[in-house]
């Protein structure tokens, strides 16, 4: 059954019980309209995917810059009876621009990749603006190919295929919830975490390790001789996470079990002082389709943007009982950013 459109509502169900994510802060829905998203905000992502291309080879590394997907941009026709133009999806506007750009040699087509494969498997959840297992293999085998780097071919092999009861975080949105089966998506690996900042830390010790966001910070390591020897830094979000073990599927889990090293930092902006620490062989930032809205901010630091959303998600919670404003929120975030740590979607 489909449900009319309400424009008070954050979610649209469409067929077979498909939602999709059409409003939230970024207006996800307007995006797909005119004027959409701005060309002066295009023009300046194409400046700053340009300026990352020469700053990252300065430092001997590759600048790679990936957007997921909406589900309304790969699966339009499922969004039966809901009026926008899939050919206006703020990733398909923005590759137009990085058109006879410099930054072309850093955009990875997830659009085009996904598009090309949505007759197969469901690369979404239906409950969910995240993806599937297949989904998110279907993205590291994309970025690792613009990169020039071999996939594993093992991962399968290795994957725990439980299928277990999911309420994405689309499906919170109802009441009661929308639920769904959802294959798992751990793998067996050798990648161990060697570093977490204190705010994942502090998160995770609170039972809430995955409501750690804007900037987590994680370091991974993997001895298998199997391996690729290099390193990769991820700036990335909710398609790339903080875990090489996750149950659903993360980018970074993935990643960590290809890389020797891959470290992640949940931030939409770059931190140079990390890079020139760190000396990457790649640096990918990651981030949804529907955060092109939002320019990222100069001069970010991970640690900085670690205190400030340590200071609203757990400060705030321990003196929830004095009178003081919660903290704002850190200059990072985008405009979808959940307003509480339980609230969805990201």
């Amino acid at each position: 059954m489909t449900s009319a459109p309400d424009p008070a509502a954050d979610v649209y169900e469409g067929r077979v019980g498909w939602l999709f994510l059409i409003r939230g802060n970024n207006r996800v829905l307007e995006q797909y309209g005119r004027p959409g998203v701005s060309r002066r905000v295009l023009w300046r992502w194409r400046r700053i995917i340009e300026t990352r291309m020469r700053r990252c080879a300065r430092l001997g590394a590759s600048y790679f810059h990936a957007l997921a997907p909406e589900k309304l941009t790969v699966y339009p026709e499922l969004a039966e009876g809901l009026a926008f133009d899939p050919a206006r999806a703020p990733a398909l506007r923005l590759a137009r621009w990085l058109t006879a750009s410099p930054g072309a040699r850093a955009w990875v087509d997830l659009t085009g990749a996904f598009r090309a494969a949505k007759d197969g498997p469901p690369l979404y959840l239906r409950t969910d603006t995240h993806w599937t297992h297949h989904g998110c293999t279907l993205a590291y085998r994309t970025i690792l190919a613009r990169m020039g780097v071999p996939p594993r071919e093992d991962i399968e092999a290795r994957r725990e295929r439980i299928a277990l009861p999911f309420t994405g975080d689309l499906g919170l949105k109802f009441t009661p919830h929308r639920s769904e089966s959802a294959e798992g998506s751990a793998i067996a690996s050798e990648a161990r975490r060697i570093h977490a900042n204190d705010l994942l830390r502090e998160m995770e010790a609170l039972g809430r390790g995955g409501d750690a966001h804007l900037g987590a910070h994680a370091v991974f390591r993997n001895d298998d001789p199997g391996a690729d020897p290099r390193r990769l830094v991820i700036f990335g979000d909710s398609y790339a996470q903080h875990t090489p073990h996750s149950p659903v599927a993360t980018l970074t889990a993935l990643f960590a079990d290809t890389f020797r090293e891959v470290h992640f930092l949940w931030s939409t902006g770059i931190d140079w002082h990390y890079l020139d620490a760190v000396r990457p062989d790649f640096v990918l930032g990651e981030m949804a389709e529907r955060f092109v809205i939002d320019l990222p901010p100069h001069g970010i630091r991970i640690e900085r943007l670690a205190e400030l959303a340590r200071e609203r998600k757990l400060m705030g919670e321990i003196t929830a009982a004095d009178s003081r404003s919660p903290a704002p929120l850190p200059p990072d975030a985008p405009a979808s950013v959940p307003e509480a740590a339980d609230a969805a979607p990201r």
